[in-house]
C-alpha cells in the first residue's frame, strides 16, 4: 500500500526502483479520490499537474542523483500562493484568486522536486481551532468523522493521518499545526519564527505566522525542514543563519537531555486521560535517558489574553487589503466606494474573521491603544523572558498539546472563548517566538488521538527533533492509523 508509506520509506523506494513516483502519486490520488468527499481535506486537486511533475520526478531519478523529496506527493495549505493554482485561504473573498507566484515554500519544494497534489482545506484566513470556519466546509477528523482535526492546519492534518498524501505544509500562528497534529496522531513541527520564509504566504498575524509541517514521523519533519529552512531575502522577518543539518540530530538519542516540566502546564483543566498519557511519556523518555526538571513559566496565564489582542490588530491591518478594488470578491452595482468596501467585505469574510478584524481595529484605535495593544507587547516581553530563563536551566520543555482529544464539531461554534481555550497550551509558544514539535502520545477509552507537545530554544529545532525521534523509536503511537475504507484495502 504505497500510500501508507512515509516521506523516508518513500524515498528509498524510489532510489532503489521499487516503486515508481506515477505510481505513488497515483495511489495517493486515488486515495483522495475515495475519501475527500467524506474527510473533506482538500479544497483544490491538481491531479494532471501532480501526475505530470511525477513522471518528470522519475525522470529525474534515472539520469542524475536528486533530493530525498523528489517525486514525494505532498499538499500545501491553502495559504501559500501557488502559480496558476488557486489558493483560496478558506475564504469566499479569495475563492477564485489564481496568484501569478509561488510563495517561497512551494518554489523551494519544486526546486527539491516533490510533488504537489493540491490545496488543503483550513479555518478562514487560518482563523480558528476546528477548522470549522472555512467558506469550504468542515475538514472532518479521520479518527472519528462526527468530530474536528482541529485547526487552522485541519485538512494538512486530516490527509496526513488518513494517507492522502506522504505530507503535509501547514501555518503555525498560535497552534494550528500541532493543535489538529494532536487531534490527528501526526507529527507537527512549528519552527522557530523567522527559520521558514513567509514570502508568499498569505498573512493572518505577521510577527506570529510560522510555515512548518505536519506528517507521519519525526524523520519526515526533519526532511521536510532541510528542504525549506534557509534564509530568504524576500522576507524581511527571514533568520540570516545557515541550517545545520538535521538528519543527525535523528539518532542521538533521549540520553544526557534535561527536559522541564511547567507547573502551569499540568493543572485544572486537563483531562484525565491526557494526563495519564503524559505521565506515561515521561517515564518513556527516563527510560531512554532523560532526566526531568519542574520549572515554573509564571505568566503563562496571560497567554491568551495577549494573544487576542495582538493577533487580531495584526489581522486587522493585513486583512484591509481585500476590498474588492484589485482582487478577490467584488459585490455587485456597488453605488459609490464606501458602498464597494463595506459589501465587498462583508459578503466575502465569514464571522470569526470579521469578528478578529473588530476586535483588532478596536485595540488599535485612538485611546486604546495603550490600553491594550502596547500594554499586550509588554506582556508578550515577558512571556518570552519566562521561556529564556527555563532554557537556562533545562534543555527542552515538554507539555500537553491539547487540553483535551478532539471536540465534535459543532460543539464549540457558539462559544468562541472556549473555542480559543483549545489552544491555551500552544500560544505561548509563538508569543515567544520559540520552535515547538506535537507527537502522538496515546489515544483516549474512545479511540481519540492524545498530543504532547516539545518547546525547544530558538532555532532548537535539533533537539527537538533529537527527543522526539527517541521517544517515536521507543514507542508506536505514531504507527496506528484510523480504520478507513479505501483503496488497496485498509
Amino acid at each position: 500500500m504505497p500510500h501508507r508509506l512515509t516521506i523516508a520509506a518513500a524515498a528509498r523506494a524510489l532510489h532503489s526502483g521499487q516503486l515508481s513516483a506515477v505510481e505513488l502519486t497515483r495511489a495517493c490520488l486515488e486515495r483522495i479520490a475515495a475519501l475527500n468527499p467524506t474527510l473533506n481535506a482538500l479544497i483544490t486537486v491538481t491531479a494532471e499537474t501532480a501526475l505530470a511533475e511525477a513522471d518528470a520526478a522519475d525522470r529525474r531519478r534515472r539520469q542524475d542523483e536528486v533530493p530525498p523529496l523528489t517525486g514525494i506527493p505532498l499538499v500545501l495549505k491553502d495559504l501559500f500562493c501557488t502559480q496558476g493554482v488557486r489558493t483560496t485561504c478558506g475564504s469566499r473573498i479569495l475563492r477564485d484568486f489564481v496568484p501569478p507566484y509561488d510563495a517561497t515554500v512551494t518554489r523551494r519544494l519544486k526546486a527539491a522536486g516533490a510533488v504537489l497534489l493540491g490545496k488543503a482545506n483550513m479555518d478562514e484566513f487560518a482563523m480558528g481551532s476546528s477548522n470549522e470556519t472555512s467558506h469550504f466546509g468542515p475538514c472532518r477528523n479521520p479518527w472519528d468523522t462526527e468530530r474536528t482535526p482541529g485547526g487552522s492546519s485541519g485538512g494538512s492534518a486530516a490527509a496526513v493521518a488518513a494517507d492522502l498524501c506522504c505530507g503535509a505544509l501547514g501555518t503555525d500562528t498560535g497552534g494550528s499545526i500541532r493543535q489538529p497534529a494532536a487531534l490527528t496522531a501526526t507529527t507537527g513541527l512549528k519552527p522557530t519564527y523567522g527559520r521558514i520564509s513567509r514570502f508568499g504566504m498569505i498573512a493572518f498575524a505577521s510577527s506570529l505566522d510560522q510555515a512548518g509541517s505536519l506528517t507521519k514521523d519525526v524523520t519526515d519533519a526533519a526532511l521536510l525542514l532541510q528542504a525549506l529552512a534557509g534564509h530568504d531575502p524576500l522576507d524581511a522577518t527571514s533568520i540570516d543563519t545557515p541550517a545545520p543539518d538535521y538528519g543527525p540530530a535523528l539518532d542521538r538519542g533521549a540520553g544526557g537531555l534535561t527536559i522541564g516540566l511547567p507547573d502551569e502546564y499540568f493543572g485544572d483543566g486537563l483531562a484525565d486521560p491526557v494526563r495519564a498519557a503524559l505521565t506515561a511519556a515521561q517515564q518513556t523518555l527516563e527510560r531512554e535517558g532523560a532526566v526531568f526538571k519542574r520549572i515554573s513559566l509564571p505568566h503563562t496565564g496571560a497567554a491568551i489574553p495577549t494573544y487576542y489582542i495582538i493577533a487580531p490588530a495584526e489581522a486587522s491591518s493585513n486583512l484591509a487589503r481585500f476590498d474588492g478594488v484589485k482582487f478577490g470578491h467584488r459585490c455587485a452595482n456597488p453605488r459609490d466606494l464606501r458602498d464597494l468596501y463595506c459589501h465587498s467585505r462583508a459578503e466575502g469574510f465569514g464571522a470569526e474573521v470579521q469578528r478578529r478584524i473588530m476586535l483588532g481595529t478596536y485595540v488599535l484605535s485612538a485611546g486604546y491603544y495603550d490600553a491594550y495593544y502596547r500594554k499586550a507587547q509588554k506582556v508578550r516581553r515577558l512571556i518570552a523572558d519566562d521561556f529564556r530563563a527555563a532554557f537556562r536551566e533545562v534543555d527542552v520543555i515538554l507539555t500537553p498539546t491539547t487540553p483535551e482529544t478532539a471536540f465534535r464539531l459543532g460543539e464549540r461554534t457558539g462559544d468562541p472563548v472556549r473555542m480559543y481555550l483549545s489552544d491555551i497550551f500552544t500560544i505561548n509558544v509563538n508569543l515567544a517566538g520559540l520552535p515547538g514539535l506535537s507527537l502522538p502520545c496515546g489515544f483516549d477509552a474512545g479511540g481519540l488521538p492524545i498530543g504532547l507537545q516539545l518547546i525547544g530554544p530558538t532555532l532548537g529545532e535539533e533537539v527537538l527533533l533529537q527527543t522526539g525521534a527517541a521517544f517515536q523509536r521507543a514507542t508506536d503511537w505514531h504507527a496506528r492509523k484510523p480504520d478507513l475504507p479505501g483503496p488497496a484495502g485498509r
